[in-house]
């Protein structure tokens, strides 16, 4: 399944995208000012062009799992991109997908390294076909 992976800023949206077997993630450039008519037009786009299956959009989440101003506008755009396209959208929590993008580095721009991140993590989950988690059974 192709997953198109959000990481949602006003100013930009981090975009990464999966291979058709849903093995890897693979960031994208970042579509600028994503809640503009222009830009939500090119996440929209964005669907369409790369056959994505499904949408993940990662939530910011406070460290301590509650709503912040930031988590509250993504749900706000979350809902607006559901009534847009045909396909499933997904928020995933993407707590320290940024700190982590900014310790990996690499010359991809930082929002779609996170959104990366967000959907490498997304798609190792049993769930969505990862490897069932180890077991200790001893």
């Amino acid at each position: 399944m192709r997953v198109l992976a959000l990481d949602y800023g006003a100013a930009r949206c981090g975009v990464a995208i999966s291979d058709p077997t849903g093995t890897l993630a693979t960031p994208l450039e970042p579509v600028l000012r994503p809640a503009t008519r222009r830009g939500f037009a090119r996440v929209v786009g964005l669907v369409t062009s790369l056959e994505a299956e499904r949408v993940l959009v990662g939530l910011p989440l406070s460290l301590s799992g509650g709503d912040s101003a930031q988590t509250t506008e993504t749900r706000v755009f979350a809902e607006r991109l559901r009534a847009a396209v045909p396909v499933p959208v997904e928020l995933y929590d993407e707590r320290f997908t940024t700190s982590l993008a900014t310790q990996v580095g690499g010359e991809t721009p930082l929002d779609s390294r996170a959104a990366a991140i967000l959907l490498d993590e997304w798609l190792q989950l049993p769930m969505n076909g990862g490897d069932e988690p180890l077991r200790d059974d001893a």
